[in-house]
């Protein structure tokens, strides 16, 4: 949207935050799924995100949509470490994002195409899950069919996409995401149950739109799956998620809009061969505050391992 200079700070909060509401929490099951260790996986995706977005009224921003379409790559290692199961994760995702609305009554509309941050993300399973080459994961797999895995991770979102400082919509964020998380997956043969709890750390933009200086709360974030294993590959999973907190301020100056979102999400596992599968997700995503963004997202995915 071509935004006049005038409109206050409040809207260039509203714009930023809305404008990454598609992936400031993501609602990812098996998150804490061990692995034999020396397995790569690598994957690609595609998410079609569309909603509403309701500003502060005062804006004069009416009839505000987005719609999102990503493309992701993705790579995955498992290993041990301490003797314990161990995996790093790559995402890098592409992004072609259209804006629209009306301002003051006048239609206004914005495109942005190119690469968002990317994500890194270190898990190790603490309890539960040591580390165990193919054969050995397998037997003890058949053996304990009742087992709990605790896990920690830490994920980064580095400063790298698309982003132009006068611009107030942009792919990339100019800022550091940084994501400590915590989990239990506790599996009782064909059923597992999965809980989460994450907190987002942002480091400061200060190369905020015209030069402003942006700073945000952390924000935290807890998502629960339940997943219904078929056969090796076919799977399903209900999940649903809530975060909250994360008021941004601009130039010293608090935006009074914190953040409470519930996410409800069902995915499906299916597999092509026994080294390849595809994955379909749906991912609903709700504002419980009077400005905020209603998204509904659809995605497919494609990995294989090696």
């Amino acid at each position: 949207m071509r935004i006049p200079f005038a409109i206050r700070p409040a809207l260039l909060l509203t714009c930023l935050l809305l404008g990454q509401a598609a992936s400031a929490q993501d609602v990812e099951p098996r998150r804490w799924t061990a692995l034999p260790v020396g397995l790569n996986v690598i994957g690609f995706g595609y998410l079609y995100t569309t909603g509403d977005i309701a500003f502060d009224p005062v804006l004069q921003i009416e009839d505000a949509t987005v719609d999102m379409q990503t493309v992701i790559a993705s790579y995955a290692r498992s290993f041990g470490l301490f003797g314990r199961s161990a995996r790093v994760d790559v995402v890098i995702p592409w992004q072609h994002g259209y804006w629209e609305g009306l301002l003051e009554g006048q239609p206004a509309d914005t495109t942005r195409v190119g690469f968002s941050d990317p994500k890194f993300r270190l898990s190790v399973n603490l309890y539960g899950a040591p580390a165990l080459d193919a054969q050995e994961f397998k037997k003890r797999a058949a053996e304990q069919p009742i087992n709990t895995i605790i896990g920690a991770a830490v994920s980064v979102g580095a400063p790298l996409g698309e982003y132009l400082e006068d611009r107030l919509l942009n792919l990339g964020q100019n800022r550091f995401v940084i994501r400590p998380q915590i989990g239990v997956l506790h599996t009782r043969g064909q059923w597992s149950f999965e809980l989460t709890g994450s907190i987002f750390f942002f480091t400061d933009n200060d190369e905020f739109w015209e030069g402003n200086e942006l700073k945000q709360d952390p924000i935290g974030a807890l998502q629960a799956h339940v997943i219904r294993v078929f056969k090796p590959g076919l799977w399903a999973s209900l999940s649903a998620a809530y975060g909250w907190r994360g008021e941004t301020t601009v130039n010293g100056v608090p935006s009074d809009n914190d953040k409470a979102d519930i996410l409800a999400a069902l995915s499906i596992g299916i597999p092509i061969t026994p080294k390849q599968g595809i994955k379909l997700v749906y991912l609903l995503s709700e504002t419980q505050r009077f400005t905020g963004a209603d998204l509904d997202t659809f995605a497919i995915a494609w990995s294989t391992f090696f």
